[in-house]
């Protein structure tokens, strides 16, 4: 029994740093688009990452549409759980 209470709380750790890091490339990409390319505390394009991530995505064809869907399904599992 206390092994399952420890993967659940793992589980929900993992959830809650996940759910930072989406925060933070939100807060990234309004930074970026509020001050353009030079914010002083983040070094690399953020907006200009994501275009060529999701480019490189719809290169792959369809590996490309798989990784896609398997990340949109990550997202709505994660926003599903936290809503209730």
């Amino acid at each position: 029994m206390n092994g399952i209470k420890m993967m659940s709380n793992m589980k929900i750790w993992i959830r809650h740093l996940t759910e930072i890091g989406v925060f933070l490339v939100a807060l990234s990409i309004v930074a970026e688009i509020l001050f353009g390319d030079v914010v002083p505390f983040l070094s690399a394009g953020v907006i200009g990452n994501i275009t060529a991530m999701i480019s490189g995505l719809g290169e792959e064809g369809l590996v490309g549409l798989v990784a896609l869907g398997i990340v949109a399904y990550v997202f709505s599992k994660s926003s599903e759980t936290a809503t209730s």
